[in-house]
């Protein structure tokens, strides 16, 4: 992927004053949000992307979504009334009888980012918690995080209780952390499992074009 915007090529060499600098002239010379914000979506994937490769690590793929974040506070303001807030939802949380939440806060600053709304339930998050947000927010994807093995039984039991509700049709479950796998996932009645945060954000995004 060739980048030829200034701002995203920034972002994408993780140079965090250039950004603030063209993001501030940008805004100061009446370039719409929008645009602006597409140019730093772009350098965001380009992150990712390199990060797939090996190029970058765990570190940079979290700075970078630090200094997105950072450029949103700016633009949120000037992004009203237009598209952004409308991309989608996602609820997020460490499952019950686990209260690690690196890779939760992980994924939340990559979806934040992208222009994602991020509703975080925290860590040791009870089953029917999960379900109580997503009807009360009308969100379709929650994503749960695990990083002991000891809590499968709980990812399991999220998922029965989406079904016990009568909403699982509704909702895509999507899974991850250390211990998980592809089979965890299956097994447990989950949709999606990411080995990383940025298999998270390409899940989310590829659900809401679809």
């Amino acid at each position: 992927m060739e980048i030829k915007d200034d701002l995203s090529l920034a972002l994408s060499l993780l140079d965090e004053k250039k950004v603030d600098k063209i993001v501030k002239e940008r805004i100061e010379n009446n370039i719409p949000a929008l645009e602006i914000l597409k140019n730093l979506q772009d350098g965001l994937f380009q992150i990712g992307n390199l990060f797939e490769k090996g190029e970058l690590f765990v570190p940079e793929l979290i700075y970078g979504g630090m200094i997105m974040k950072k450029q949103m506070d700016l633009l949120k303001p000037l992004l009203k009334g237009e598209n952004f807030g409308k991309k989608g939802k996602v609820v997020l949380g460490t499952v019950y009888g686990d209260i690690h939440d690196i890779g939760k806060d992980i994924v939340k600053t990559l979806l934040e980012g992208a222009g994602y709304e991020v509703v975080d339930l925290g860590t040791n998050v009870k089953p029917e918690l999960f379900v109580e947000s997503a009807k009360n927010n009308n969100i379709r994807i929650v994503g749960l995080s695990a990083l002991l093995t000891i809590s499968f039984e709980s990812i399991a039991k999220t998922v029965e209780a989406f079904i016990k509700e009568g909403i699982r049709d509704k909702v895509k479950i999507m899974v991850g952390g250390a211990p998980v796998t592809d089979l965890v996932a299956r097994s447990t009645g989950c949709d999606f499992y990411g080995k990383d945060a940025y298999e998270g954000l390409k899940y989310v995004e590829n659900f809401y074009k679809s």
